[in-house]
C-alpha cells in the first residue's frame, strides 16, 4: 500500500479516468466505489499504475488509507447523491480534511454546502474536457477558501492541460461556489458555440444542397483559420463519419433531437437573476428544447410546409457569420461574469479564466488568447469593444446580417446566429427605444422615468392611466 493524501469516490466514466489522470502523474490515490465489483475491475485494469493506487472496499477503510490532512475528491451524480456522500463522510473526517466536489454541481448548491457546519473544509470544482480531458489533462476552475486551493493546487495544476506555453489550465476562481459559477457559464458558452455549428451546418446542408462528405472539408478548413477549435473539428469529423451499419454518413442517421444535463438552462436562469444579456445562449437552450419536441416539428411541417432552398450565400460568409457569432457570444459570458463578480462580491479574474479555457476544455480555441490579452488590457470593456475584436466584426458582420437575411427569407432557423446580430445592433444603438417602453410603464402604473434634460418632471400629462 502506497501512502496517500488523496482519495476519489467515485468510478464512473469521469472519476475513473481522473483517478488513472492522478496516478500518472506521480500522486498516490486510494479509490472507492459504492458497488466494489467496480472498484476491483478498475483496479485490475490500472496496470502499471495500480502501484500508486489504493483499492478500498468501504468508505471507512478508503479514509484509514488517506494520511491526514486527507483531500477526498466526489465524482458523484450532482445533487442529492453529493449531500448524501458528505452526509456520511460527516463521522469519518476532521476539521483539517478537504472535500472536493468535482463534479456538474449548480453553484448555489456549492455556496450552501460550504456554508454548512460540516466538520470538514469543503470545496466546488469545475471540471472540463469529457472523458479524454479527465484521463490527459481537463481545464479546472477551482472554487473555495484560498487554504483550500493551497491544499490542492499542485496535484490539479499537475492533472489539467497545457496551454501551448505550457501554462496549467487550473486556477483559482474565489470562494465557495465561484468555481462551479465558471464552469456554468463555460458550458452555457459550449451549449451556444455548438448551436451556431450546427445552423451554419443546416444552412450548408438545406440551402446549399451540400451532403454531409462535402460539408466535412468546409469545417476542416475552417479549422486553420481563426474558428480553429476543438467544436470545429470534432464537427468535420462527425460529418466525415461512415455509418458501419449500411456505409452512409453517419450524420445522416443521428436522430436531431439534443440531448442535454441542464448546465445550459442553469446559465440562461442566473443570466437572468444577474440581468446580464446573454441572449445567444438562451437562444441555444430554446433551441435544444424544441429539437426535442420531434412529434410537434413533423406536423408543424405538414402543416406549413417544408422550410429551405436556395439561399445566396457563400461558404466565406457562412465562416464570417461564425467568426462573428463566436465573439459575441463569448463577449456576452464574460459580461455576465463580470455582473456576478459585482453581484456576489467574487474577485473573478477574467483573463485567467480565459487562459483556463485555452485547452483541455469543450471550448478551446485559438481565440481564447487573443481573449485573455483583451481582457488582461481592460477587463471592465466589453469584448466587442476590444480593438482587436471590434476589427473582428467590422469585417465578418456583414456576411453575419447576408447569413441571417437568407435564413430568414427561406425559413431556415438561424436562433443562436440572429440572437448575437439582434444583441449587437442593440449594442450599438446610442438612442434605443425604450423610452417607448418606459412612457408605457409610466401611463400604465406611473412609474416615472428619466428625462434626457434632467429637468425634474418625472412623469407624462396622461395622469393614471386616462
Amino acid at each position: 500500500m502506497t501512502q496517500t493524501h488523496t482519495g476519489l469516490i467515485g468510478l464512473g466514466t469521469m472519476g475513473a479516468a481522473l483517478a488513472l489522470n492522478i496516478a500518472e502523474k506521480g500522486f498516490p490515490i486510494a479509490v472507492w466505489n459504492r458497488t466494489g465489483s467496480v472498484t476491483q475491475a478498475f483496479y485490475d485494469g490500472a496496470g502499471e499504475l495500480a502501484a500508486r493506487i489504493t483499492p478500498a472496499d468501504t468508505l471507512e477503510t478508503l479514509v484509514q488509507a488517506i494520511v491526514p490532512p486527507r483531500a477526498i475528491i466526489l465524482m458523484v451524480p450532482a445533487g442529492q447523491a453529493v449531500d448524501d456522500q458528505l452526509a456520511s463522510l460527516t463521522a469519518l473526517l476532521g476539521p483539517e480534511d478537504l472535500v472536493i466536489d468535482a463534479g456538474n454541481a449548480n453553484f448555489r448548491d456549492t455556496d450552501r454546502r460550504d456554508a454548512e457546519e460540516l466538520p470538514f473544509r469543503f470545496m466546488g470544482i469545475g471540471v472540463s474536457g469529457g472523458e479524454e480531458g479527465a484521463r490527459n489533462g481537463p481545464a479546472i476552475m477551482a472554487g473555495g477558501s484560498q487554504a483550500a486551493w493551497s491544499q490542492m493546487q499542485d496535484l490539479l495544476q499537475a492533472i489539467a492541460a497545457r496551454a501551448e506555453d505550457g501554462t496549467p489550465c487550473a486556477d483559482h476562481m474565489g470562494p465557495s461556489g465561484a468555481g462551479h459559477f465558471v464552469k456554468t457559464v463555460h458550458n452555457g458558452i459550449e451549449y451556444a458555440d455548438m448551436q451556431m455549428i450546427s445552423e451554419v451546418y443546416g444552412m450548408m446542408r438545406d440551402g446549399l444542397a451540400m451532403e454531409a462528405p462535402d460539408i466535412a472539408p468546409v469545417f476542416a478548413r475552417w479549422n486553420e483559420g481563426v474558428l480553429q477549435s476543438y467544436l470545429i473539428e470534432i464537427s468535420g469529423k462527425v460529418a466525415a463519419a461512415t455509418d458501419p451499419l449500411d456505409g452512409g454518413p453517419m450524420l445522416d442517421m443521428i436522430v436531431d433531437a439534443a440531448g442535454q444535463k441542464g448546465t445550459g438552462r442553469w446559465t440562461a436562469v442566473e443570466a437572468q437573476h444577474l440581468a446580464a444579456p446573454v441572449p445567444v445562449i438562451e437562444a441555444a437552450v430554446m433551441a435544444r428544447n424544441v429539437s426535442a419536441r420531434r412529434d410537434e416539428r413533423v406536423a408543424g411541417e405538414a402543416r406549413f410546409g417544408q422550410a429551405g432552398g436556395p439561399v445566396d450565400v457563400s461558404l466565406d460568409d457562412l465562416e464570417a457569420a461564425m467568426i462573428a457569432g463566436k465573439i459575441l457570444c463569448y463577449a456576452q459570458g464574460f459580461s455576465m461574469m463580470t455582473s456576478a463578480a459585482r453581484d456576489f462580491d467574487w474577485a473573478l479574474d477574467l483573463p485567467a479564466i480565459a487562459r483556463v479555457w485555452r485547452a483541455g476544455c469543450i471550448i478551446r480555441s485559438s481565440m481564447l488568447n487573443d481573449m485573455a490579452q483583451a481582457l488582461a488590457e481592460d477587463p471592465a470593456r466589453n469584448l466587442i469593444l476590444a480593438p482587436f475584436f471590434a476589427g473582428l466584426l467590422e469585417g465578418s458582420l456583414p456576411a453575419l446580417r447576408r447569413v441571417v437575411a437568407a435564413g430568414a427569407l427561406q425559413g431556415l432557423p438561424l436562433p443562436a446566429l440572429s440572437a448575437g446580430l439582434a444583441w449587437f445592433d442593440l449594442m450599438r444603438q446610442a438612442r434605443g427605444t425604450a423610452n417607448m417602453i418606459q412612457g408605457q410603464r409610466d401611463f400604465f402604473g406611473a412609474h416615472g422615468f428619466g428625462r434626457l434634460d434632467g429637468k425634474d418632471l418625472r412623469h407624462g400629462p396622461w395622469g393614471n392611466g386616462a
